[in-house]
């Protein structure tokens, strides 16, 4: 697989599909060390569904691999009071253990998405560093017509951070933007920082056609500064923050009246669709919140860090809404559960008269991800990094 997607040229779709499988996994992984630690029977852990391809047992559990690779899931027994288990396994089963082991099992998996989302940005912030706003860089190269290509030719290189031009300071992108339009035909003295070291280069704005403003063949960034990794931790968590909160209120808004009404705009309206796709103001599917991560790796690792931590941070989110199948369901039946209680008396909530509720809120979801997938499909959101 790795080979075809090296030759194919798609090994950013690769990276995308290997993160999203170790995402799943990794929740899937919160809830199994949390019921094997709280003594709960645990008798499966698995990529995919469908027929087995590949599996080990390792004590009373096997872990394997399944055809459909379209998630991933551990079975611990007696996850519901409508769940048949073996009389000798009912005293290792979820709904016979202690509140607080119960509840830590729901919420491992969106847990472990917390960890995952603060790990990526601490990783961001240490190894990748984040951009410095008052300074410019080379980020990139993009040569004049007939292969002219003024920057390289005059030596420049990418990651160089201009410090400054014909002697002036350069804090914005604009500065020296300028500085090249009003210097056509005339060479510029830049003053660039590279390895750690002042670098002067000459290089001759050129314009493209006649009667045109300079360019030096170049795309204009801002250099990263990484921090160390002590330092890194309150702005991981800062960002952290910011994300959170952000992914509340785009849930909010969606499904808000006027999130709802416009969902369905969308849905009726190609003019509409096609508006929301430029704008990527409308729910999407994971299909596509994937190709909007390969859009991201494309662009570059700080991109694709970025788009995989908020798919990781809404994902997370979402499975805490408080109904079943979700963890969220688990989690307020445990506290109903704990609440009917008494001593010596653990109360077993009776999943069944939820079942129309369920197969309800089932149906919902259905319908958010087919039509969703219909949008991304017919419609695609714009790639945000154009």
């Amino acid at each position: 697989v790795v080979l075809a997607a090296i030759v194919t040229h798609t090994t950013s779709v690769l990276i995308v599909v290997v993160a999203l499988v170790v995402m799943i996994m990794l929740h899937e992984l919160g809830h199994l060390l949390t019921a094997k630690w709280g003594r709960m029977k645990v008798t499966e852990y698995f990529l995919g569904f469908g027929p087995r391809l590949w599996s080990i047992r390792r004590g009373e559990t096997e872990y394997g691999i399944k055809a459909i690779p379209a998630g991933g899931y551990v079975k611990i027994l007696g996850m519901t009071s409508a769940e048949h288990v073996d009389p000798a396994d009912e005293p290792r089963t979820y709904r016979q253990r202690p509140f607080h082991n119960r509840l830590l099992v729901a919420v491992a998996g969106s847990a472990m998405h917390g960890v995952m989302a603060f790990v990526l940005l601490w990783g961001l912030f240490v190894f990748i560093g984040a951009p410095q706003g008052n300074a410019v860089a080379i980020s990139g190269f993009a040569p004049l017509a007939h292969g002219v290509d003024p920057a390289r030719a005059a030596g420049l290189q990418a990651g160089d951070v201009v410090k400054r031009v014909n002697g002036a300071s350069v804090h914005s992108a604009s500065d020296l933007q300028k500085a090249i339009e009003r210097s056509t035909g005339t060479p510029i003295t830049l003053v660039v920082t590279r390895g750690g070291k002042d670098r002067t280069v000459v290089v001759t704005p050129q314009a493209a056609t006649a009667g045109a403003k300079g360019h030096i063949g170049v795309l204009i960034g801002q250099p990263n500064v990484r921090s160390g990794p002590v330092g890194a931790f309150p702005k991981a968590g800062h960002l952290f923050g910011q994300m959170v909160t952000g992914s509340f209120a785009g849930i909010g808004q969606v499904f808000s009246a006027s999130g709802i009404n416009n969902y369905v705009h969308d849905l009726t309206s190609a003019k509409a669709a096609s508006q929301a796709a430029k704008t990527g103001d409308r729910p999407q599917s994971i299909y596509g919140a994937a190709r909007i991560a390969v859009q991201g790796a494309q662009a570059g690792a700080t991109q694709l860090i970025y788009v995989l931590t908020l798919i990781i941070i809404f994902v997370g989110i979402i499975n805490l809404f408080p109904m079943l199948p979700l963890d969220g369901g688990h989690v307020v039946i445990a506290v109903y559960e704990r609440i009917r209680s008494r001593r010596g008396r653990l109360y077993h909530a009776d999943v069944n008269k939820l079942t129309p509720i369920v197969w309800a809120f089932v149906l919902l979801l259905g319908f958010i991800v087919f039509t969703s997938l219909y949008l991304d499909i017919t419609h695609p959101v714009k790639n945000p990094f154009q």
